[in-house]
């Protein structure tokens, strides 16, 4: 008999668990099946719940890409508290300051972690919760406007800001992505992204509410043995960040593996170079490359490209998702003309509520039910969205203002350039001036002649500086604060 959950949306994940869900640690080989998953996510909401934790009680996560995470994160969900899932390295050196930002009241890592004074409020969880037995035990009732979890936005440094995620976001999102990527029953993604992030949670949540699994392998610094888990597990989707496939197509085998049962590649979490998506479709033209673009604020995704349109509107990330509406203002809030650009706004039943316990950066960002996403966009007369950077991520040159990310998009395409940084340097006649950090291909020599030559004459260039690696959030994300510091202080990677 099925169980009634309410908005509960791990019960809800829960019901729709079938023969092909489980989840499987590449590195180990343990594959948890669809039987076991069934019992396990109620056994550890049990386990939690024995700890004395009531609805609504905050949950610090540790997550690295492994199904003990994913388990302990859909079991909180389940058990009706708000799962807070983060870096299980920030979790273990800075535990107080993230129990002080949520109010936990409990902790789980998979690492050992020992008490100190400053953290005695919180119950210390560690490793494998006790298996009780919870035969039955049904999903907490919850609302759909009840959180279900805090995410924390990226960044570089210090503790995030947390997002609100409710119930009802968790659904809404992941239906609507089980729909633009037309997911079947008989997925399996490999996850190499922890779902303290919100793409690698969203991966998580579609792939198990659509009745299919999850390899997950925390190995990608070698890249070519998550290519052989891949095949191996005979997965389906892939996702990962613009890092993630610069590292695939410069720094592995990618294209000598036959990966007969891959449908999709998914890509999110800031702009990659067209060029590299050209080269992916070239390399897989058997597999749908999807170009997406989100915000944890709208819980994940907020638009994605269908894969054979790519080629009429190179570039695009696509349409909003079929339960969102767009809007592209100006400065003053007015809607600007089609194909003109201002800041992208959006709203819809995805749409969080606010950062927790910060009023006044959420009476800022989430407006008339609107979430300024900060993110300058243009959109075409088919309600195609092109994204060219984020509100002050543009330098002025002699006047004009110049996208730093449509910089580092061209300067990514030039051949022998693996990544571009680029950042503004104060110039005495142009105003601001361009610095470009470039990491080269290891494969072929780099001079940066060859980089001046291909950028627009009236781009003023101060100086191109040959890197071994640029600064990046955990995320894999470029961390634009550290980048204009090595910029103007130097830093070893730079040569």
């Amino acid at each position: 008999m099925a169980v009634a959950v309410d908005s509960n949306f791990a019960g809800r994940l829960w019901e729709r668990l079938g023969e092909n869900s489980h989840l499987i640690d590449a590195v180990t080989g343990r594959t948890i099946g669809w039987a076991e998953l069934r019992g396990l996510i109620p056994a550890y909401a049990a386990a939690l719940r024995s700890a004395g934790l009531q609805n609504g009680d905050r949950v610090l996560i540790g997550c690295s890409p492994s199904p003990a995470s994913a388990l302990v994160y859909l079991g909180a969900i389940y058990a009706g508290l708000v799962a807070v899932p983060v870096e299980e390295r920030a979790l273990t050196s800075s535990p107080a300051a993230l129990v002080n930002a949520t109010g936990a009241k409990a902790i789980w890592s998979e690492a050992a972690l020992r008490r100190d004074r400053e953290t005695r409020s919180a119950t210390f969880l560690q490793g494998d919760l006790a298996r009780e037995n919870a035969q039955g035990m049904p999903p907490a009732a919850c609302a759909a406007t009840d959180l279900a979890a805090l995410m924390a936005t990226s960044g570089s440094t210090g503790v995030p800001r947390f997002v609100m995620v409710s119930h009802g976001n968790l659904i809404a999102n992941t239906e609507a992505i089980i729909r633009s990527q037309q997911l079947g029953a008989d997925e399996r993604a490999m996850a190499i992204l922890p779902i303290n992030y919100c793409f690698g949670a969203s991966v998580l949540h579609s792939h198990l509410y659509q009745g299919g699994g999850v390899v997950f392998d925390r190995r990608f610094m070698f890249p070519d043995k998550v290519l052989r888990s891949m095949a191996e597990f005979e997965c389906t989707t892939f996702a990962g960040v613009p890092t993630v496939y610069n590292v695939l197509l410069s720094r592995s085998n990618i294209r000598k593996l036959v990966l007969p049962r891959l449908k999709r590649f998914l890509q999110a979490g800031g702009g990659l170079a067209p060029e590299k998506v050209n080269e992916m479709r070239s390399t897989f033209p058997h597999v749908k490359f999807f170009v997406m673009y989100g915000q944890t604020e709208a819980t994940a995704r907020i638009a994605c490209m269908e894969p054979e349109r790519w080629g009429e509107k190179p570039g695009s990330v696509g349409r909003v998702l079929d339960n969102l509406t767009a809007s592209i203002v100006d400065e003053d809030g007015n809607a600007v003309p089609l194909g003109q650009v201002g800041e992208l706004l959006v709203k819809g039943p995805s749409i969080c509520c606010g950062y927790w316990n910060d009023p006044e950066e959420t009476q800022r960002v989430f407006r008339d039910e609107w979430l300024r996403t900060g993110d300058l966009a243009r959109q075409d007369d088919d309600g195609y969205l092109w994204i060219l950077g984020r509100r002050g991520a543009f330098l002025k040159i002699r006047g004009t203002r110049v996208s730093l990310a449509e910089v580092e998009g061209r300067v990514a395409a030039i051949p022998g350039v693996y990544e571009c940084g680029a950042c503004a340097v104060a110039h005495p006649e142009a105003g601001e001036a361009l610095m470009l950090l470039v990491v080269p291909d290891r494969e072929r020599s780099l001079k940066t002649e060859e980089i001046s030559r291909k950028l627009p004459a009236h781009w003023t260039l101060h100086s191109i500086r040959l890197v071994s690696e640029l600064p990046k959030t955990s995320n894999g994300k470029l961390a634009r604060a550290l980048l204009s510091e090595w910029a103007r202080n130097g830093h070893p990677a730079i040569r």
